[in-house]
């Protein structure tokens, strides 16, 4: 690729040339092997003899950042390159531009949604599906085709508010598999859960309002609304889910996970779920109803969404694609109330103005084709083998050792730890000796960052086969 060298004015111009290409190779922007532009078309370029650019060129060889090839040209070296000099300048003090105050507080969450892909076999991070098992050789045809020249929207720009054709699928899937009854009008199409809360927060919360979140609860959603410049109160749970009773009287927007409340795992009952309802009509709230990964229940009658229950008056329902299908895929939806669509699609255009529609376009086709029911099948099914396999096994040999929280869905299950591993600082460097000899594992405070969490273990399934399950807890719980 061509290589940017400015000159500022007619003095030291082989000195300008060496020390720009010299700062390009120590900032790897040019790499070991990499080809340098030709002395004659490099001259030709500035507008200055090839003599000028000569010089640089040999003055870089000596010192040992290049090296010449007779009838190829000039290369960065393959072998050490010189040390750089120390940098100057760097002091906070000296730069003019700074974050606002908030943002020095905030930095993006640690969790095991975070990580980079697991090489052990013994994987239970939570949130991750089995990328093994995605419909890789259905998937890709559907994307190619919307890819080309004569697609529907392979070129130019889309409705902030989503393909029609996906906003129309979307509506149908979750009318049917959640009785979520919604106009395709109604639904909008994000760049994942995250984006959602980002929009909701925009379009309702001003500086200062107050939100409610579950407590133990999902940190990047608290993240979302600290950005936004809320005030975030934490609000406890129980076997029976949300608090409602602990909710503050000025609360403009509660987040709640009621299908699978993460991280325990539980789902709000239905008493519990009608008084929050009650409580949101009375105080003029809104409810944000995350429903994450409740494709996959193992058991039960299936939860009745906030959203059913409420007729979508006062709840925005959000989903996504991550646990159904891939997160790298970043792909997700939300439903609101009709008096927010304007202001939400608003919204979303002055965010990113469209999440990307050749992706929106193939997971449409997707859906309508019946892959989309399809993998969900098969996934149910295997992860229900592997949530039997875990919660066996922890109710049984284990029983000594962890506390089941009762669940029946998504892809991870919670422990409270007893015995030796009730300590919580025995806990966590237990946990950290298990992931140095191979087990990958997070503990219930590193996910919740809430202080007096019960120490426990958040045991994820989707990402570890079953015959490898007991064989993880075996070297993460005997160890």
């Amino acid at each position: 690729m061509d290589v940017h060298v400015r000159l500022d004015g007619q003095q030291d111009l082989s000195g300008q040339i060496y020390r720009q290409l010299r700062g390009a190779i120590h900032d790897g922007l040019l790499r070991p092997g990499d080809r340098l532009p030709a002395t004659r078309e490099l001259a030709r370029r500035l507008a200055v003899a090839r003599n000028t650019v000569a010089v640089a060129y040999e003055r870089l060889t000596a010192e040992g950042y290049t090296d010449g090839r007779v009838g190829a040209g000039t290369f960065v070296s393959t072998t050490g390159l010189p040390a750089r000099e120390a940098a100057t300048g760097t002091d906070a003090t000296a730069w003019g531009l700074r974050p606002r105050a908030l943002w020095t507080k905030l930095s993006p969450w640690a969790g095991p949604e975070a990580a980079g892909p697991s090489t052990t076999a013994h994987d239970f991070r939570a949130g991750l599906p089995d990328a093994r098992l995605f419909p890789y050789d259905a998937w890709r045809p559907l994307v190619s085709r919307e890819l080309r020249l004569s697609a529907s929207g392979a070129v130019g720009y889309g409705d902030p508010a989503g393909h029609a054709g996906l906003r129309s699928a979307l509506a149908r899937h979750i009318g049917i598999s959640r009785a979520v009854r919604t106009e395709p009008d109604d639904v909008l199409v994000t760049t994942g859960t995250q984006q959602a809360l980002d929009l909701v927060g925009r379009v309702l919360l001003e500086p200062g309002d107050r939100v409610a979140v579950e407590d133990p609860g999902y940190p990047p959603a608290r993240l979302a609304f600290l950005a936004q410049g809320a005030e975030v109160t934490r609000v406890p749970v129980d076997a029976e889910g949300l608090r409602v009773d602990a909710l503050p009287p000025d609360t403009r927007a509660v987040y709640v996970t009621p299908a699978h409340q993460f991280p325990l795992g539980m789902a709000m009952s239905l008493r519990r779920r009608t008084a929050l309802l009650h409580w949101a009509r009375r105080h003029g709230a809104a409810v944000i109803e995350d429903d994450y990964d409740s494709e996959f229940r193992f058991g039960g009658r299936p939860v009745e969404t906030l959203h059913s229950l409420d007729g979508g008056r006062h709840v925005i329902y959000v989903g996504s694609f991550s646990k159904v299908m891939l997160p790298s895929l970043r792909l997700g939806f939300l439903v609101a109330p009709s008096p927010l669509r304007r202001a939400l699609r608003t919204a979303k255009y002055a965010t990113d103005w469209h999440t990307a529609v050749p992706t929106q376009a193939a997971l449409a086709r997707f859906i309508d084709d019946g892959l989309l029911a399809r993998h969900i099948r098969r996934m149910r099914n295997t992860y229900a083998a592997r949530h039997h396999a875990l919660t066996s096994a922890l109710t049984g040999r284990f029983a000594g050792l962890t506390e089941l929280v009762p669940s029946a869905a998504g892809l991870h299950v919670t422990a409270f730890t007893r015995g030796p591993l009730a300590d919580p600082q025995a806990l966590a460097d237990h946990a950290a000796g298990a992931r140095a000899s191979g087990v990958a594992i997070h503990t219930l405070a590193e996910i919740a960052a809430t202080r007096g969490t019960r120490p426990g273990l958040v045991f994820g399934y989707g990402s570890i086969r079953a015959p490898d399950i007991e064989p993880g807890l075996d070297r993460l719980l005997r160890s």
